[in-house]
């Protein structure tokens, strides 16, 4: 396949950083380039300073290690919130998931990914001894496993239940497989992750 000329080697160049980004081939990348270039050079700035800004200054929440602005995201300072329930996801956007369901009250904990050896993923590299100090505080009485149904998020459930087994007096569920087989968290509908969160079921390590 031969490349399309670009007029411009900092057109091309531009290009070339935006379809880096994920799910952003090289047409969707020009395309997006080219509307940048009709657009007031203020607006332009407004947005390469918002990245800028958000690049350097977002935190990792150092509770659940879900993004925030301060050292302390707004869930985990936030009063209302059921301090003895925990859920465990995979990452941000299923924090953003579970939170549109308006199901849940308790808190989260962002494990960063989940265990895959194919990937060279393993426990060390996600927040899980983390998890197993905030439990070994004291005051949780349930921690939820909210990762996608694939074989990875079984593998890292299972891991966490083995993990958390020393603190009997903890329950340990799972959420209800209202979600489909080998689905991502992030993708269900509010209303099948909803019941999901709500109808879980005890984690029997199997």
């Amino acid at each position: 396949m031969i490349q399309a000329q670009y007029p411009s080697q900092l057109l091309e160049r531009t290009v070339q950083e935006f379809s880096k980004l994920p799910g952003v081939g090289r047409k969707t990348a020009l395309r997006l380039v080219l509307h940048l270039l009709r657009q007031d050079t203020e607006d332009v700035l407004q947005l390469t300073a918002a990245i800028n800004k958000m690049k350097q200054e977002v935190k990792r929440c150092r509770i659940c290690h879900n993004i925030s602005d301060s050292e302390v995201c707004p869930i985990c300072s936030d009063p209302r919130r059921d301090e003895t329930t925990i859920c465990v996801v995979e990452n941000i956007q299923d924090v953003m998931a579970v939170e549109n369901t308006q199901q849940f009250r308790g808190l989260y904990h962002v494990l960063g990914g989940v265990i895959s050896p194919m990937d060279g993923i393993g426990p060390s590299d996600l927040e899980i001894d983390s998890l197993v100090e905030r439990v070994g505080k004291g005051g949780v009485k349930e921690v939820i496993l909210a990762l996608s149904s694939t074989m990875e998020g079984d593998t890292t459930n299972f891991y966490i239940f083995r993990k958390l087994a020393p603190f009997s007096d903890v329950k340990i569920s799972i959420i209800a497989r209202g979600i489909p087989v080998g689905d991502e968290l992030e993708y269900a509908d509010e209303v099948t992750l909803g019941r999901s969160i709500l109808n879980r079921t005890p984690f029997e390590g199997k």
